[in-house]
């Protein structure tokens, strides 16, 4: 366990630090033009219900699983340490915290500079709302719901299947790194099937069905294990831990995703401001619930408070996960 323990480790500190590793044969990048080769495939064979979809969804995970397990034991072959330097890369780049922050820090900086064109410009690159229409208070609100919501579709939820994957591997007397990476990898898989296909339009309702309610379930437990973290988080950082959770146990569950509002909620409650609300996309508005209504609106400065929140309860999970590996191997 003490590989694992070391890869994660070092993965998030390599993702902390330096940010996703941009080259063109990233694995997202591979899993995404998986997808639509796939997509297409099945489609014009007239695969377009939810068993196309299901069927999408068991290809691109079987794909991935096979290309990485065989890689990884190639490069094992020839050295263990050239093995498990693969797999420390795979395992970092599933992971990203640090390029959230940057793009948010962005817009806070756009902010204090008084050039609200400008902030709306660096958020729409990382929400899919129709940010033309925000004014400084609705920027706000869209970097803090963004950061909340990655933080546990971006990082806590692959750390999670990192840990619980090489636990099992551990168990079943596989490969505690390779199992690990691979629940990381099928992860991320999910998430992006979900981010492409996983609309409630004509188009992919139905294709779309499998990658969506399978992202919810592999997000389930880690979106209430953010509740935990980040009242540690709270607490070290001197916010208010215990008005998250109130928030957090009030409103987590208003969204029509069973899980992006645990985080978001808890976040507003800790720094006493409302997000949420009526929001506008470019299909039209969605009268999306408000969490922590009656709380002002939120300021940068609160941006800059959410980062920081996010940093520490990131630390405490990886503290506990690498923690736990190291006395339980």
């Amino acid at each position: 366990m003490f590989p694992l323990a070391v890869i994660l480790l070092l993965a998030f500190l390599l993702d902390l630090f330096l940010g996703d590793p941009r080259y063109r044969l990233h694995p997202i990048r591979l899993i995404g033009l998986c997808i639509l080769f796939f997509t297409k495939i099945f489609r014009r064979r007239g695969l377009d219900g939810k068993w196309g979809g299901i069927l999408l969804v068991g290809t691109v995970q079987a794909v991935f699983l096979v290309a990485y397990v065989t890689a990884s034991l190639a490069l094992r072959h020839i050295h263990m340490m050239i093995g498990l330097m693969f797999d420390l890369f795979t395992g970092y780049s599933c992971l990203a915290l640090k390029d959230l922050f940057t793009h948010t820090d962005r817009v806070v900086h756009a902010l204090e500079a008084g050039d609200l064109i400008e902030a709306r410009k660096r958020i729409g690159m990382v929400v899919g709302r129709d940010v033309r229409y925000l004014d400084e208070k609705g920027v706000c609100r869209a970097a803090m719901e963004t950061l909340a919501e990655n933080f546990v579709d971006g990082f806590l939820s692959p750390l999670f299947w990192g840990f619980s994957g090489g636990m099992l591997g551990y168990l079943l007397g596989y490969s505690p790194v390779m199992t690990a990476i691979s629940f990381m990898l099928a992860f991320k898989v999910t998430s992006t099937l979900d981010s492409m296909v996983g609309y409630k339009d004509a188009r992919f309702l139905k294709f779309g069905w499998a990658g969506a309610r399978l992202d919810d379930i592999m997000n389930f437990v880690p979106a209430r294990l953010s509740l935990v973290i980040l009242f540690v988080g709270a607490w070290i950082c001197r916010l208010d831990p215990s008005g998250g959770i109130r928030t957090a146990l009030r409103d987590r569950l208003k969204h029509d995703s069973p899980n992006s509002a645990h985080a978001e909620s808890f976040v507003a409650g800790a720094l006493g401001v409302q997000l949420g609300g009526p929001t506008i996309y470019p299909e039209g508005q969605k009268e999306k619930p408000w969490l922590g209504q009656g709380n002002p609106d939120p300021l940068p400065l609160h941006i800059r408070k959410t980062g920081t929140l996010l940093k520490c309860a990131a630390w405490v999970a990886v503290i506990v996960s690498v923690g736990s590996l190291m006395v339980f191997g």
